[in-house]
């Protein structure tokens, strides 16, 4: 069986997209910070026969990072790494000239230095493979200027410009960069908590996501909403 590594899957579109994987007969190694919904994700992503482990933790541990790869290793490798764990910088989302110097330090070591880290841990394994994938979770803000969300999109932005490069640096492995688009997340709510407006589940982009699995289209930035519209 195939098997994946997933960050931040304890809920949204980590949690949907283990699931989907799970539905397909993958093997998982399942990370979050909170071992009490992670331990909810993986019972209910086991309920569908595949392997799951699950370790809480901190991605910007070293030692952590090593331990989500150690038990792919112990599942027979890893196919996939998918790096959706995320750090705002701010909770909520504020201005440039208030954000906390410690707030972005923060956003980049989650989402940017503890992507390299674990994707330096999964190397051999996903060069082992014979279709090793490697995601990285985007966001629009990494490509459009919105206020408030600056921190969070230049660690995002960085975090395209890694993928980009790792691309031409392991031509062996498909290095996708995927933005999911609005969803309707803890992540958002904390970030922008008055608004209130009606945001798609994060299960509807998941087929965006396989797509990508399925079809193997040249490393690069995909939008999962283009991925889905185009599929369909």
């Amino acid at each position: 069986m195939p098997v994946a590594i997933i960050t931040g899957a304890s809920k949204g579109l980590g949690r949907a997209l283990a699931g989907a994987l799970a539905g397909r007969g993958w093997d998982l190694v399942l990370d979050a910070r909170d071992p009490v919904p992670l331990a909810e994700a993986a019972g209910e992503v086991s309920a569908h026969g595949t392997r799951v482990t699950a370790l809480p933790g901190d991605v910007t541990d070293a030692g952590h990072r090593g331990e989500l790869v150690a038990a792919a290793r112990r599942l027979g490798g890893a196919d996939l790494l998918v790096h959706n764990a995320s750090a705002l910088g701010a909770e909520p989302l504020v201005r440039l000239e208030e954000l906390p110097l410690e707030g972005l330090r923060r956003a980049l070591e989650v989402n940017l230095v503890a992507a390299l880290g674990l994707a330096q841990e999964a190397l051999p394994l996903l060069r082992a493979s014979r279709e090793g994938a490697l995601v990285t979770v985007s966001s629009d803000a990494a490509a459009e200027a919105y206020p408030t969300w600056g921190g969070y999109g230049a660690s995002k932005a960085a975090l395209d410009h890694l993928a980009a490069v790792l691309a031409v640096e392991e031509p062996g492995l498909r290095v996708w960069a995927v933005d999911p688009g609005d969803m309707a997340t803890d992540l958002y709510v904390a970030a922008v908590p008055d608004d209130d407006g009606p945001r798609p589940d994060p299960a509807t982009v998941v087929p965006g996501f396989l797509r990508l699995l399925d079809e193997r289209p040249a490393s690069g930035r995909y939008a999962a909403a283009a991925l889905v519209g185009a599929g369909s």
